[in-house]
This record gives C-alpha cells, sequence and structure tokens, in this order.
C-alpha cells in the first residue's frame, strides 16, 4: 500500500498495533510461525537480493536468511512466554504482580551489512510483543526489504499492515526519531548516525536500542591452537569483507607465538578467493561503495606514513568486475597507532605483540566502543580471567572463536560507544515492551504499606 505523506504512514502503523495487541500472543507466534516457514520456501531466492544488493557471497547471504528463520522459530516460542512475575505483598489480602504490554509502535533503522537479519531480529520479537513496526532500510538495500515485505504479506491477510516500510535516507530517519507516536527507535549503524539520532529520541523522552559500531579485538595467547586460531581471526577480519559490526579490528598477539602465527596468518590471507559474490567458490566479494574504499585508502595512507607494515590494501583489477574489490590489509604495529582507536568498516586488521595478558586485556578495552571481543587459548586460567569483571568489557566476549558470526539465542549487542541496546535471544524481547506492576486487593480491608496510618481512630 502506498501512502501519500508520512502521517498517514504512522496512523496506518499505529491502527495496526491496536488490532494485532488484541490477539493472544500464542496466535502471533502462530502467524509468525507461517511467516517463517514462507521464508524457508524462499530461502534462495532471498538470499539472490541479498547477494545482489548487499554484495555478500552466497553462503553469507544464505545464513542471513537462515537467521531470520530462526527468528521466527524463536519468537513462535517466546509467544507462549512472555512472562511476569508474582510478589509477595508485605499487606495482607494483597498481591503484586508484573504485567508486560506492547509498546505500539517501533521504528526500526537498518544498515546495509545485514538487510534481513537485523529486520528479523527486531520485528519477530516486537511484534510477538504485540507491536507494529515501521522499517527504514538502508537505500543500498531496498529490493531486500520489499522481498521481505512481500512474503510477509502473502502469510499476514489483515495484517498487512503490521510491518510498513519508509525508504530514504537521514530526514526519513530523523522523521521516526523526532515523532512522539514512536515510542521506541531500534537503529543499527555506524557510532556517529547513533549519536546523531539519539538526541532527537531523547529530547522527547522516547526509548531507544541502539546497535552500532565495534572496535573489536582479539587476544591470541602462547597456549592457542593456531590453525584453530588462524581461521577464527581470518573470517572475522576478512570475511563480509571486513563490513561487519563485529568485524575483527585489532589482534594482540602473544610474543612467543607472534612469528609463527603471523606467517600462518599471511599463508591464509594469500588462499583466499575474492571476487564476484555470486560465485559459490568466492570467499569475499567488494566494499558496497567508492565512500567504502576512500575510508579505507584515506586510513592506509596515513598508516603508511609511520613505520608500520602493511601488507594488502590494494585494489583488486578483476577482469569486468568494475566494484570495489580489495585485498585485506594486516597491519603490524609496534605501538597504538591512532588508526586503531576508530573504527574503518573495511578489511583492516592491526597486529601488535603483547607479554602479558592483563596488559593484553587493557589494550583490547582501551578503545571507545564495546561491542565483540575474543581471546584464543587452552589456559583455563586465561580464559576465566577473560571472562571475569576485570576482563573484557564488550557486550560479546568469545572463547577459542572469533568476534564475528553470533548466535540468535543469546542477546547481541555492546557497551560504551556501541550504544547498549541487546537485540535477538535471552530477554531482549523486554525491550519492545512496557513493565506494568499491578497491585490486587482482594480483601475488605485497606491497609497502607510500610505501615502508614491514614484516617485510623
Amino acid at each position: 500500500m502506498k501512502f501519500n505523506s508520512y502521517k498517514n504512514l504512522v496512523n496506518a502503523s499505529k491502527e495496526a498495533h491496536k488490532k494485532w495487541r488484541m490477539i493472544p500472543a500464542p496466535q502471533r507466534g502462530e502467524i509468525i510461525r507461517e511467516f517463517g516457514n514462507e521464508l524457508r520456501n524462499n530461502k534462495t531466492e532471498l538470499a539472490k537480493v541479498i547477494t545482489e544488493e548487499a554484495r555478500k557471497i552466497v553462503s553469507e547471504a544464505e545464513g542471513e536468511v537462515q537467521e531470520a528463520i530462526d527468528m521466527c522459530d524463536f519468537a513462535t516460542g517466546l509467544s507462549r512466554q512472555l512472562y511476569g512475575l508474582t510478589m509477595p505483598s508485605e499487606r495482607p489480602d494483597h498481591r503484586l504482580q508484573e504485567l508486560w504490554q506492547p509498546l505500539g509502535v517501533v521504528g526500526c533503522i537498518t544498515a546495509f551489512n545485514f538487510p534481513i537479519a537485523v529486520f528479523a531480529w527486531n520485528f519477530c520479537l516486537a511484534s510477538v510483543c504485540g507491536n507494529s513496526i515501521i522499517w527504514k532500510p538502508s537505500p543500498h538495500t531496498t529490493k531486500c526489504a520489499d522481498a521481505i515485505k512481500r512474503i510477509w504479506d502473502k502469510v499476514a491477510d489483515e495484517h498487512k499492515e503490521l510491518v510498513i516500510i519508509l525508504n530514504g535516507g537521514n530526514q526519513e530517519a530523523v522523521a521516526l526519531c523526532e515523532d512522539p507516536n514512536i515510542p521506541l527507535i531500534s537503529a543499527t549503524g555506524s557510532t556517529k548516525m547513533g549519536k546523531e539520532l539519539a538526541p532527537l529520541v531523547s529530547a522527547r523522552l522516547g526509548r531507544t536500542l541502539l546497535e552500532l559500531g565495534g572496535n573489536n579485538a582479539a587476544i591470541i595467547c602462547s597456549t592457542a591452537d593456531l590453525n584453530l586460531t588462524v581461521k577464527g581471526v581470518t573470517f572475522s577480519a576478512a570475511g563480509t569483507t571486513g563490513q561487519r559490526c563485529t568485524s575483527l579490528r585489532r589482534a594482540f598477539v602473544h610474543e612467543e607465538i607472534y612469528d609463527e602465527f603471523m606467517d600462518k596468518l599471511h599463508a591464509y590471507y594469500a588462499t583466499l578467493k575474492i571476487g564476484d559474490p555470486s560465485d559459490p567458490s568466492s570467499q569475499l566479494g567488494p566494499l558496497i561503495s567508492k565512500n567504502s574504499f576512500d575510508d579505507m585508502q584515506n586510513t592506509l595512507n596515513a598508516l603508511k606514513n609511520k613505520d608500520v607494515k602493511i601488507y594488502g590494501g590494494h585494489r583488486l583489477e578483476l577482469g569486468d568486475l568494475e566494484e570495489f574489490y580489495v585485498m585485506p590489509a594486516i597491519v603490524e604495529v609496534s605501538k597504538i597507532e591512532d588508526e586503531m582507536l576508530e573504527e574503518t568498516f573495511a578489511p583492516i586488521l592491526y597486529v601488535k605483540k603483547f607479554s602479558d595478558l592483563k596488559d593484553a586485556i587493557h589494550m583490547q578495552n582501551n578503545v571507545k566502543q564495546g561491542l565483540s571481543s575474543s581471546i584464543f587459548t587452552n589456559d583455563l586460567k586465561e580464559s576465566e580471567l577473560f571472562l571475569s569483571s576485570e576482563g573484557s568489557d564488550c557486550g560479546i566476549a568469545n572463547v577459542n572463536i572469533g568476534t564475528s558470526g553470533a548466535e540468535i539465542g543469546g542477546a547481541f549487542g555492546g557497551e560504551k560507544d556501541t550504544g547498549g541496546g541487546r537485540e535477538s535471544g535471552s530477554d531482549s524481547w523486554k525491550a519492545y515492551m512496557r513493565r506494568v506492576t499491578a497491585t490486587v486487593n482482594y480483601g475488605s480491608e485497606l491497609p497502607l504499606a510500610q505501615g502508614v496510618e491514614f484516617d485510623e481512630n
């Protein structure tokens, strides 16, 4: 359905929510289950659209659709588990109860790199909780949004407007954030974007769920299984052409195994198959745009003026392929360079030696972002230190796997400049609901809490 104004679009979403919230949650879950089945039926076709627009390789595109399918399964089960608490009251013949109610309209702003999965994280949870959603996809991936909308409309019957797409750029994102009719804004993108949008929502005392940048690090200890480690590091740093918020940006390698690790890493990088992402043999596709390529080159050019070793990072001429294919870069540093403290959304991996694990943890944590982290070790004490309160300060902390590739069962998100939001599994559904504390008096007296007396003879 086409809307002749932004106001009409929002009003349609509000009306969709009013109808949807009256449906029992398990019945809402059943419709989401049907949506998931239709995604299964169209998995290959949807993956092709992702590859076409987001330029992700076939395997990753199919994996993204599978993630959306998994979210539907998760949300279907969740529809029977929207639990509240019942607490004992200090007053006789009284009961305290915690209720969860839907917020209303959820504004969802997604990025190009996961054009379907992040929508599914938000929509599946928000919808079983009783909300409608206005989705502003990235201008780079509007075909992906349209494809999902067609599948939703096929199973939604009279609830088609539960999902409404708002195409556009910054102006449309600002409109959502300033709109008091939208209680929650869930936004995925750069830290810069989040810092621009969050004050607009806060000015009207709205809620935000922010999934922003990540300057992720891995610590490679002397006891690490290097063959496993090199695979994990390479996928995290180079996979998706370094265009994941969880992509690995920094690696701290113990001095005892540094040379052996670097030899293996360079050898693995040399085997990477870079090319047309629609070719099943390709492991890496192109950067999303010339701007992304320019950002990568500007960072590398600044580093070339310093005493660092740079491997790769150059543009690859691949026949008739005119997009921006690059060789992932490895930058060896002897000290923390300024460029390491900011995230460049491209395949640049900084590598530095360390001798003491606590120093490595400090270097990992000493950035503005706090999304994902990992340690490679076969020492129980090292892994437990990393996971302790004096270890990683990130929302995601992995042992013997890389920084990217999260599963939907765990809450996804990070701290500090990453925004503090949590999406996907665990109890993330609570972000899409409002909490009500209800006190029920089933007696004939009216005692007050804390022993307060009023109008007593």
